[in-house]
């Protein structure tokens, strides 16, 4: 495997997975060159067979991890962050969809999540889920509705929890 062809055959599908994930053009290029990295470091092992695949795959798990790290460890907010939090909806649903989807996903294996976005956010196939995280269709579309049925239950647990808060006010 030639990380360098990679790179510059696959470089900007990694840079778009990046960008799209973080948001950021700077964190985005970043991230893409961790990918690269990753590529160099471990060329004796990586297999050619599906390059654009198995990027694509370190691109989102590199992402979600640098996502992980900075809620772990929150850094003072940039203006441009600051003005497009304040410009998105009200801070109350956005509060309340984080904690939702934090509460979901606290109990699911990392690759669930992965799954999640590449399908519900990114619109890919299951097909395509599938053969980047290395599964069946099956699992993928059992993972997925598992996860639908735990945001249902949650939704309902939400819903009663407010309905028995607004009869006791």
């Amino acid at each position: 495997m030639d990380p360098e062809a990679l790179y510059r055959r696959y470089g900007p599908m990694v840079y778009r997975r990046c960008r799209r994930l973080l948001g950021n053009e700077e964190a985005a290029v970043d991230a893409m060159h961790d990918v690269f990295v990753k590529v160099i470091t471990r060329k004796d092992v990586l297999t050619a067979d599906a390059p654009s695949s198995l990027l694509y795959r370190m691109a989102t798990n590199t992402c979600l991890n640098q996502l992980r790290s900075k809620r772990r460890r929150p850094e003072v907010l940039d203006g441009e962050l600051i003005l497009r939090i304040a410009v998105t909806g009200d801070a109350e649903d956005r509060t309340a969809a984080r904690s939702m989807l934090s509460r979901l996903f606290r109990k699911e294996q990392e690759s669930t999540q992965t799954i999640a976005v590449m399908h519900l956010l990114d619109g890919m196939t299951h097909q395509e889920v599938a053969d980047a995280v290395g599964m069946s269709v099956s699992g993928v579309r059992k993972r997925l509705r598992v996860l639908r049925a735990r945001l249902k239950t949650m939704e309902s647990e939400d819903s009663a929890e407010h309905a028995s808060h607004r009869r006791t006010s």
